[in-house]
C-alpha cells in the first residue's frame, strides 16, 4: 500500500513492490494476478481503515456537531502538518485513476459514500437532538463536507502551513450552524 500511496499506480513498478515486501514475483502473483488486482486490495484494506477511523471520530463525542468540528479541526492540523503532503490514498488514486479505471473508481466511491453516510448519520442525529438547524439538509450538508475533505487533502499535497488551512476549516464549519 505505501508504494501506490507515496508513488501512484503508474509510477509503482512490480520491482518497487518485490523490492519492499521482500517477497519473489511468484508469490505476489501466485495472491494477486496483476499489479492491478494488488492496488485494489491495498485500496480496500486503506478504505476499510478510513472508514473506521472515521466513524471512531464521530462517535468519539456524544455531541453530534462538535463531533464534526473535531473532524475537521484535526484534518487541517493533518494537513498543514508534516504528513499532509502524502495526502489520503483514495483521494490521490481518485485523481489519479479513476478517470479511466472503472474497478477502482467503483472502490473509490464506495468508501466515499460510504464516509459520507456516516456524516449524514452525524448530522441527522444534530438535527434530531435540535443541534442542528431544521432548515439543514444533512444529505446534501454531508456531501458539501465530503467536497471540503477532497479539497483540503489536494491542498495539503502543497504543504500548506495552519494560517492557510484554518480558516478554510472554520468556514466548513460555518455550515454547522
Amino acid at each position: 500500500m505505501k508504494a501506490f500511496w507515496e508513488h501512484g499506480y503508474e509510477a509503482t513498478g512490480m520491482a518497487e513492490i518485490i523490492r519492499i515486501t521482500g517477497l519473489n514475483p511468484g508469490s505476489i502473483y501466485a495472491a494477486f494476478q496483476s499489479k492491478q488486482d494488488l492496488f485494489l486490495a491495498a485500496l480496500d484494506l486503506y478504505g476499510d481503515f478510513n472508514r473506521a477511523a472515521v466513524e471512531r471520530q464521530l462517535a468519539k463525542h456524544s455531541n453530534p456537531l462538535e463531533a464534526i468540528r473535531d473532524f475537521f479541526r484535526q484534518l487541517a492540523a493533518t494537513v498543514a502538518g508534516p504528513s499532509g503532503k502524502r495526502s489520503c490514498f483514495l483521494v490521490n488514486s481518485a485523481l489519479e485513476v479513476a478517470r479511466h479505471d472503472k474497478a477502482a473508481r467503483k472502490l473509490i466511491c464506495a468508501n466515499f459514500q460510504s464516509i459520507e453516510a456516516s456524516f449524514r448519520s452525524t448530522l441527522e442525529r444534530a438535527q434530531a437532538e435540535g443541534d442542528l438547524a431544521p432548515g439543514k439538509d444533512p444529505r446534501a450538508l454531508a456531501a458539501t463536507l465530503m467536497v471540503f475533505i477532497w479539497g483540503l487533502r489536494v491542498l495539503g499535497t502543497t504543504s500548506p502551513t495552519p494560517a492557510q488551512t484554518e480558516p478554510i476549516v472554520a468556514q466548513v464549519l460555518e455550515l454547522l450552524k
